[in-house]
């Protein structure tokens, strides 16, 4: 106790503490909006010397450490074991982030499954290699929104899955609209990235980029030298690789009219579609396109998951199976993502089957919201009353093994309640003495709305987008809060 108080009083925990946030991040911004608008002029001398400024300024690295230290992943050290978890450190770490004399430490490898029961290898950055690539990734974000493609929404400020999938809607819904689809895949993209592409067309700081290009990793305390790819994991890697894939769009339409036949381009990190209203086009031009563009940054196409597919047929993105039924498209939760949810539960309630009630319903209803926030701006509404049922049945069975002597009237009276014809399971709480019902969140009634998508040409660091962008996100925290007041009354 005596240390933490010492810590809590310490002059770098109260400087920290009294941070004005909005100042700082009003500062940083300023400069972005300053390096964006360089890049449009063509300026690039005028950019890399704003660039300098701002990786260099005592508020750009504030948000920096706070980034690196505050988010999900700042429990996990790298190799070197540290960890910044009070603010003294800090406070102390702002003081000490600087180039000169840098030397990137090699990343820790750890591996997580892939839904093909294959593993992906993730490297750990020490928290000082996160904080710098965070720092210069102030600089290098207005670089990448002002080249990147209008319609790539993958690792992007004020863009998520949900544009993706509405811009898709809006390519094709309609009876003119193209009928041919380009399901693209890179293989192994992050892993295969070419250092020396990267070095020659990333504006940004060339000495810290070749030190985290360069940096190894230490897998079961042996170490592995990095000579492709960019570390899987590090804070500025998903910008790396968007500044990689830009200006794919451009160069796929203008082939498109050339030949006299529109395509669109709808990209999400290394997955995209290419919609196209000739299939000729798509193979003996558009394809080989984009193979050329990616063999020139060591990247490929994966041949197991790049198809050409007619509409009426459907396609899977990004757990979202589009698919016209009689003219009509309908876009829906995808199979495959449907089953492996419902497939995730029953695990989870077969592993806990002496778990208590309340904390079983604690464990499966984060799940059960977040599937279905996932996936209510799509024509969901009959996939979640399947879910709800198979659900229902799976704590049926769960519930009979707990209590194999018990009539089914029994179990059902201490287990469910009817509410409205609908059988609810639910446990009981005690609160301030009275005992409380702890209901499982009901998916089959969460309210299904049209996502308004993103404007393709909107950045962050364009005045013109500025008011656009803050309205957007005032009505956003509006719906969300409307929604979750709704789930918490289901």
């Amino acid at each position: 106790m005596m240390i933490s108080k010492e810590i809590s009083a310490s002059p770098d925990s109260a400087q920290w503490q009294s941070i004005n946030w909005k100042t700082v991040e009003s500062h940083v911004l300023k400069l972005q909006m300053r390096i964006a608008k360089a890049i449009r002029e063509g300026k690039h001398g005028k950019a890399k010397a704003l660039q300098w400024i701002l990786t260099h300024s005592h508020s750009a690295k504030l948000l920096a450490v706070k980034r690196a230290s505050q988010n999900k992943g700042s429990k996990t050290p790298g190799i070197d074991g540290v960890i910044w978890n009070t603010d003294t450190r800090r406070m102390k770490a702002v003081n000490q982030l600087s180039r000169k004399a840098y030397q990137a430490k090699p990343l820790k490898r750890i591996y997580i499954p892939k839904k093909n029961g294959k593993l992906r290898p993730l490297g750990i950055p020490c928290m000082v290699d996160r904080a710098l690539q965070a720092l210069h990734l102030l600089a290098l974000e207005p670089v990448s929104e002002t080249l990147a493609d209008p319609n790539s929404y993958g690792f992007r400020r004020n863009r998520s899955t949900a544009d993706a999938i509405a811009q898709c809607f809006l390519c094709l819904s309609k009876k003119q609209s193209a009928q041919w689809v380009l399901e693209g895949d890179i293989k192994a993209c992050f892993d295969k990235i070419g250092h020396q592409w990267l070095m020659n067309n990333i504006a940004v700081d060339k000495r810290m980029l070749e030190q985290w290009l360069k940096s190894g990793f230490m897998d079961k305390g042996l170490f592995y030298r990095t000579d492709e790819g960019t570390p899987q994991g590090g804070v500025i890697s998903p910008t790396l690789m968007l500044i990689t894939l830009a200006r794919l769009e451009k160069r796929i339409k203008s082939t498109a009219l050339k030949n006299g036949v529109r395509a669109n381009f709808i990209g999400y990190a290394d997955d995209f579609v290419v919609t196209c209203t000739s299939k000729d086009v798509l193979v003996s031009d558009i394809k080989p396109l984009i193979a050329d563009f990616l063999a020139g940054r060591g990247l490929t196409l994966s041949e197991e998951k790049t198809h050409i597919t007619h509409i009426s047929r459907g396609f899977d993105f990004l757990g979202f199976n589009h698919r016209k039924y009689k003219g009509k498209l309908l876009i829906k939760p995808s199979k495959s993502n449907t089953l492996m949810f419902l497939s995730n539960l029953r695990e989870l309630i077969k592993k806990h089957a002496t778990t208590p009630v309340n904390d079983l319903i604690k464990l499966i209803n984060p799940k059960r919201r977040g599937w279905s926030n996932y996936y209510r701006h799509c024509v969901a509404k009959q996939i979640f009353g399947y879910v709800g049922h198979k659900l229902f049945l799976a704590l049926w069975h769960w519930a009979k093994r707990r209590h194999p002597t018990k009539s089914k009237t029994w179990i059902a009276m201490k287990y469910f309640i009817n509410r409205q014809g609908q059988w609810q399971f639910h446990g009981w709480q005690k609160n301030m003495n009275i005992d409380c019902q702890f209901n499982l969140f009901q998916i089959a009634k969460v309210p299904i709305e049209r996502h308004v998508k993103i404007r393709g040409a909107a950045t962050p660091f364009e005045p013109q987008y500025q008011e656009y962008l803050a309205k957007r996100k005032t009505k956003r925290q509006c719906r969300n809060s409307w929604h979750e007041l709704t789930l918490a009354a289901l």
